[in-house]
């Protein structure tokens, strides 16, 4: 259904408040009128399940000032709804006393006519010379003319010579004045009011949310993302604000006018009214199915767009495979073909809402032909109307219906409101499990810290199928250090929680002193317990402030003494500011250690009786370990100290170890004794110690470059961090949000380095200057023809609004003509005319609908190819960079590229009808009376900003209240996303406070808002009254002094308000434009990008009798995206052309790089590779390549046959179904194919789902052999297989290398001992190389890998 509501806002987005009379679009209110009540129906289909909430509940929060105020503002836009309707009282009234006045001048006009006595008479000369003649004998009277005959009939006593018209217009001038005073005042209040009263509401629910979030249960927590309560605050709060606010009163307002201009039409003339309600159900039915089939062809385009976007994304995720293989044209066109049919929807959907539309006004048109002309009959033959009245019915029921259609966007906000209400209010009224805040339970004089576990068993609310804890039965006593060790996901960091009181077990206990900790006060027991985790979370303000937050009300001593007590003091001395330096967004100015210890120093400041250490120190380096270790050796002594930990050393001193596995504790005793048991303990220790030895050969080899060292530890305790974020993740959904910033890691780089730098490239990356409109437009010209015929639909359509009031006052100008028979043919002649001009504005929307749907789509299938086309351009380095993922890329293919035609095709038809629609409406009225249009211009500017107005208002002012906001969001973020530090700190209340004090901002800012509103609101609705007061005084007064007919004064004004609110309504369109311009720019940048290794250009060196011979010289490199990691570090090896080289060594020394660099992914940023001793950087690129075969460690298929992918290998020419047969038999294929039903026709699924791992490595060898290449590059080809296939394999790839320059990456020593070159790197550079004999003989690392046998990794 969501089309039809758009289109209506469209049609009546602006200025439509301001109708007096004027209407000159009953458009939006027929439309509206049906689909509001359709949108009601969808509305309550769809949020059905979500809203449990009355409209009248969402004010439960409400006190009696607010009651009052919104009952006050209520009334009032009751009154103001009135308004409108009053109006047209006067309005029919008024148009009586020209009408009067112009019968008047007309009879008066005839000269044998007069004046006596202020009625009107034959002059007395006239008759009596008529009667003499005409009494004698009636019979001979052919003679006399039947003017003359009419004469002998007395007159019907016409008054006349009592209507001043400019006095009477002056008086309705000031009626319509004090309307309009009236309804600026009203709008005002009603306005100020209920946003008032909303804002103080809204204030409450925020604080009554945060505080009650505050104090839930942790287990509530890993139920609810952080990011989705972070959502509620702001975007639901503010939804719910929309239903509770100015929508309210207008909804009231509008309502009223409803039911007061149907009241007015069925009191004035129920005859009428029911022939013009008869018509609407055909309206409604049009919208309907308008409706229907929008959101149906919506649907088929998004789906025929999303095989495409199928195609971008199977293709950006292999972007290496595609332009190894050259693939790139392939791949634009099989994107293109996807587009077509996407875009044969797209036309489909304009030609619909192109007939849909020119059908609902064709209606419009024919409504207005027949309520004239039924309404005509009932003035002129049985005269129970007059045509004031008829004005008045027919315009009251139009107002009606418009507004009920402009009421229904109210209730979307209403319902939208009550959805975002419920999960809010649900909350608020929700009871937490564990409440923090309670005063309940005991708290024990003396502690002494005996904690012991009986029997628990626990599951994480979250997921309540796995079984954490099983009936966990542990003590530990006082004043001892007890660690736990074991396995992730044994259950130790949960028993650690549950001391805290985070969660409450399911079966058993968890007693302090013999207490039952459920029975204890939970601030004071948590105030008994320090806790260190592992990544300690710091909150954004000084050091000092971060050790305060561990007690209230502690002294600078104490902060100094814990400082000193966790190593920390002297390294906060160093800095410049001591305790004063603020240690960043969650801590990020501070290393690891120094987090580490300032963590330390607020658990030691509560000056806790136990002491939790969960893996304290695992996330430090070597050096920083020592020193926090040694911190947290000192502060152990006489403290319950329990310690998580993996590495030995934190282990070995602990007074007893227990050893967790599955839940329960399986052994416990002294680090001997557990080694002797050889469990659980004993299997991590020798895994350990293993580890360690491994590593410490390592730095040894490595102590001439210090920091890599570093790195290393750094990286391993990477992985090690890695698998812990692992365990995490799946522990609780809640603190995901802590880790998102380094879960982009591994994109951006391979240690933390990615994590800080990806924010700030975000934001610069979002600005982008607009692109010009004539860019645009340039892409679009092949479509000029129809961009033509489109304009001229529109400018047609513009000019319906002005012949609509030239018709609509010549029809009040009929009812002055006195001669029956003229009158009714006149009459006629108009209604026809409505009908002509209703049939021609149905071909012409249809024209417009068709012509720009067709020249947008066209253009954003032509934006599509041409930025995939570049996208498939750019050097692998650019999709490096996170910002380029497949993700983005296709989103960008989506979506940039349609809202660019937003910029052309509508947006050049809405222009074209606007100005159309102005030029004609001016150009009519300077025609018939400059001086009255001069007079009503002056009030135009005043309309079109009142039009203006009233869009911004439907967009509200979203932007300043989230400004408003945002010190709130940065506080309320912090808390939720560090809720277990707060929790487990005791310092909810702190944060509920924070919070607090920073909502009156923007409470405050509400409050200054709702009086600009409610003053700009009560100004726009009044500016139309004023206009019409000045107009119908001045037209008046040129009725009576200068004859100006009166019906000439209703076509000005009606002419230029409407063009008015045209100028409205063209304003109103800027958003969508605006946005069209920016992702033009986007797409343009795309597309304006020179990448730095051309793929497309025919540039650089070919040679035709290619060898294979390989040289790196020197070469150096980095990744572009990790610019301080050194990959190369001064490669130096060759190979002959036939020969095979063999890379080994330890992952991440740089053999994959190489291979990257002969390709011509990367180029090297220092040194040369050389290839048959021409410079890889000046080698055409698709020549290259073509030369390059390539199989790697993870083939990558397409989504199609075996035979294409095969196929794929070559994709410079057309290949035979027997070379894909002859490669398939040396790949060793061939067979296996045969035996499936399809064949070569068989689909190998997307990335090749449907085969095993060694038939997909299968298939790409034999998509390498295809190519027939010089080059040979097997990316550790086999490394994935079970030995079987890898046997199959390996025999393809021997055959595969005869007569090749081949270059091998392998870990199994099997695959390379017949190469003739092998050379081990480290670190990026070659240590050693040669034959496998003259490496053995070397007795160096070469030989080391082999004795040991170990895969070399």
């Amino acid at each position: 259904m969501p089309t039809g509501s758009v289109k209506l806002h469209s049609i009546k987005k602006l200025g439509q408040e301001n109708h007096s009379y004027e209407d000159e679009e009953p458009t939006g209110s027929y439309m509206t009128m049906a689909t509001s009540k359709e949108d009601e129906k969808a509305q309550g289909k769809k949020e059905q399940p979500t809203i449990r909430i009355g409209f009248f509940q969402l004010f439960r929060f409400a006190s009696c000032r607010e009651v009052l105020m919104m009952v006050v503002g209520g009334v009032c836009a009751v009154l103001h709804g009135s308004a409108q309707p009053l109006m047209l009282l006067v309005f029919g009234l008024l148009t009586d006393t020209f009408i009067e006045y112009d019968i008047e001048l007309n009879e008066l006009a005839d000269d044998r006519k007069e004046c006596v006595n202020n009625t009107i008479q034959w002059k007395q000369n006239y008759s009596a010379a008529l009667s003499q003649i005409a009494a004698p004998n009636r019979s001979e009277w052919g003679a006399v003319n039947s003017s003359a005959w009419e004469m002998l009939t007395p007159l019907r006593g016409r008054p006349c010579g009592l209507l001043d018209i400019e006095y009477e217009m002056t008086n309705f001038a000031y009626y319509y004045v004090g309307i309009g005073i009236a309804v600026f005042l009203l709008g005002y209040f009603q306005i100020s009011l209920w946003v008032t009263s909303a804002a103080k509401q809204i204030q409450i629910i925020r604080k009554l949310y945060f505080s009650k979030v505050m104090t839930m249960e942790i287990g509530w927590f890993d139920c609810n993302s952080v990011g989705e309560l972070n959502t509620r605050m702001s975007d639901d709060i503010n939804k719910i604000n929309d239903a509770i606010a100015d929508q309210v009163s207008i909804f009231i307002q509008r309502f009223t006018t409803f039911v007061c201009g149907f009241c007015m039409g069925f009191v004035k003339g129920w005859k009428l009214t029911l022939v013009i309600v008869a018509a609407s159900p055909l309206i409604g039915i049009g919208t309907g199915f308008m409706a229907l089939f929008v959101a149906k062809l919506t649907g088929m385009e998004l789906q025929a767009y999303a095989k495409a976007g199928a195609v971008a994304d199977e293709v950006l995720s292999s972007i290496r495979t595609v332009a190894a293989f050259g693939g790139e044209k392939k791949e634009v066109e099989r994107y293109d073909k996807n587009l077509i049919s996407a875009q044969r929807w797209g036309i489909r959907k304009g030609l619909i809402m192109g007939f849909f539309t020119g059908y609902i006004w064709l209606i419009i048109f024919l409504c207005y032909a027949l309520a004239f002309w039924y309404g005509s009959t009932l003035v002129v033959d049985t005269e129970e109307y007059t045509p004031g009245t008829l004005l008045q019915v027919f315009f009251g029921v139009l107002i009606a219906a418009m507004n009920l259609g402009q009421a229904s966007p109210c209730l979307e906000s209403f319902a939208s409101g009550r959805g975002a209400a419920t999960i809010i209010f649900e909350t608020i009224d929700r009871e937490p499990e564990i409440d923090c805040f309670s005063e309940a339970g005991y708290k024990l004089d003396k502690v002494k810290g005996d904690i012991e576990f009986h029997n628990v068993t626990f599951y994480y609310p979250a997921r309540p199928d796995v079984k954490i804890l099983d009936q966990l039965s542990v003590a530990v006593k006082s004043g001892e250090t007890t660690a736990f060790v074991g396995p992730s996901g044994a259950g130790k960091s949960t028993a650690v929680q549950l001391i805290q009181r985070f969660y409450d077990p399911k079966e058993g206990m968890v007693t302090l002193d013999g207490h039952d900790i459920r029975g204890l006060n939970i601030q004071w027991l948590r105030s008994l317990i320090g806790i260190v985790e592992q990544e300690p979370v710091l909150f954004a303000t000084t050091i000092g402030e971060n050790i305060r937050y561990g007690r209230p009300g502690v002294s600078t001593d104490d902060i100094v003494r814990a400082a000193k007590e966790a190593n920390a003091y002297n390294f906060i001395m160093d800095l410049p500011q001591k305790f004063e330096t603020l240690v960043g967004e969650g801590g990020g100015q501070m290393s690891g250690g120094q987090k580490q210890r300032i963590a330390i120093a607020r658990a030691l400041v509560r000056n806790p009786r136990i002491l939790l250490l969960d893996m304290a120190t695992s996330a430090l380096d070597n050096e920083s370990e020592a020193v926090v270790q040694e911190a947290l050796d000192k502060v152990r002594m006489g403290r319950t100290t329990i310690s998580i930990a993996h590495r030995l050393s934190t282990i070995k001193n602990a007074d007893v170890i227990v050893g967790f596995e599955h839940g329960r504790a399986v052994e416990r005793g002294k680090h001997d004794e557990l080694l002797d048991r050889k469990g659980v303990y004993f299997t991590l220790v020798t895994l350990q110690s293993q580890g360690d030895k491994a590593l410490n050969e390592k730095a040894r080899q490595m102590a001439d470059n210090e920091e890599e060292s570093e790195k290393r530890s750094l990286s391993r305790a990477g992985s090690y961090r890695a698998s812990l974020r692992a365990s995490i993740r799946q522990r609780s959904r809640s603190q995901l949000s802590n880790l998102i910033p380094e879960s982009s890691v591994p994109i951006a780089g391979e240690l933390g380095l990615g994590a800080k730098s990806a924010v700030p490239e975000e934001e610069e990356e979002e600005f982008v200057e607009p692109a010009p409109v004539a860019r645009i437009l340039k892409y679009n010209a092949p479509e000029w023809p129809y961009m033509l015929f489109g304009s001229i639909g529109a400018a047609v359509n513009g000019g319906v609004n002005p012949v609509y009031s030239l018709l609509f006052s010549q029809i009040l100008a009929t009812f002055s003509i006195s001669d029956p028979v003229a009158q009714r043919k006149e009459i006629d002649g108009i209604c026809v005319f409505f009908v002509m001009v209703g049939l021609t504005s149905f071909f012409t929307q249809m024209l417009q609908g068709y012509a720009f749907s067709k020249s947008g789509e066209l253009l954003t299938r032509r934006l599509r190819r041409l930025g995939f086309h570049a996208m498939l351009g750019q050097e692998i380095g650019w999709f490096d960079d996170h910002r380029n993922s497949p993700g983005a890329l296709t989103t960008r293919l989506a979506t940039d590229a349609s809202q660019v035609q937003g910029a052309t095709g509508t947006q050049i038809g809405m222009i074209v009808n606007s100005l159309t629609n102005i030029g004609v409406a001016i150009i009519i009225s300077f025609y018939f009376s400059w001086k009255l249009t001069l007079v009503i211009l002056c009030f135009l500017p005043f309309i079109a900003l009142s039009g203006a107005f009233q869009a911004r208002m439907l967009t509200g002012f979203a932007k300043q209240d989230k400004q408003a906001m945002e010190a709130a969001g940065r506080i309320s973020g912090e808390a939720l996303n560090n809720i277990r530090t707060i929790a487990g700190l005791g310092k909810e209340k702190r944060f509920v406070e924070m919070y607090e004090a920073q909502l009156d901002a923007p409470y405050r800012a509400a409050k200054q808002k709702a009086n600009v509103y409610g003053a700009c609101y009560g100004f726009a609705q009044c500016i139309i009254f004023m206009a019409n007061s000045a107009s119908y005084r001045f037209g008046g007064y040129l009725v009576r002094q200068e004859g100006l007919h009166f019906s000439l004064v209703f076509r000005v004004i009606s002419a230029i308000v409407t063009s008015g609110t045209a100028l409205g309504r063209a304003s109103s369109y800027t958003p969508d434009y605006a946005k069209a311009k920016i992702s033009a720019a986007r797409f343009f940048q795309l597309l304006d990008r020179v990448p730095k290794i051309s793929v497309y250009s025919n540039e650089g060196d070919k040679w035709a009798d290619f060898g294979g011979n390989i040289e790196f010289i020197d070469c150096k490199f980095t990744y572009p995206t990790r610019p301080d990691i050194q990959v190369l570090n001064g490669l130096n090896v060759s190979v002959k052309p036939g020969q095979t080289l063999a890379f080994v060594g330890s992952s991440g020394c740089g053999k994959s790089t190489s291979v990257q660099l002969l390709e011509r992914f990367y180029d090297p940023d220092h040194g040369r590779v050389l290839i048959d001793g021409h410079e890889s950087a000046r080698v055409n690129v698709p020549f290259l390549r073509s030369k390059i075969g390539i199989v790697s460690q993870e083939p990558i298929l397409f989504d199609c046959s075996i035979a294409e992918n095969i196929k794929y290998g070559d994709n410079s020419r057309q290949i035979s179904m027997n070379d894909v047969i002859s490669a398939a038999k040396k790949a060793q294929l061939h067979d296996f194919v045969m035996s499936l039903p399809e064949k070569y026709e068989t689909n190998v699924g997307s990335q090749g789902s449907q085969l095993s791992r060694g038939q997909k490595q299968r298939i790409a060898i034999a998509r390498a052999i295809i190519r027939d290449p010089k080059i040979l590059l097997l990316d550790e080809a086999t490394s994935a297989l079970d030995t079987e296939s890898e046997k199959t394999v390996q025999d393809a790839l021997d055959k595969a290398r005869e007569g090749r320059t081949c270059i091998v990456i392998a870990h199994r020593l099997s695959t390379i001992q017949n190469s003739d070159i092998i050379a081990v790197m480290s670190r990026g550079f070659v240590v050693e190389k040669g034959t496998h004999d003259q490496l053995m003989a070397l007795k160096g690392a070469y030989y080391k890998l082999v004795t040991t046998g170990a895969p070399i990794s």
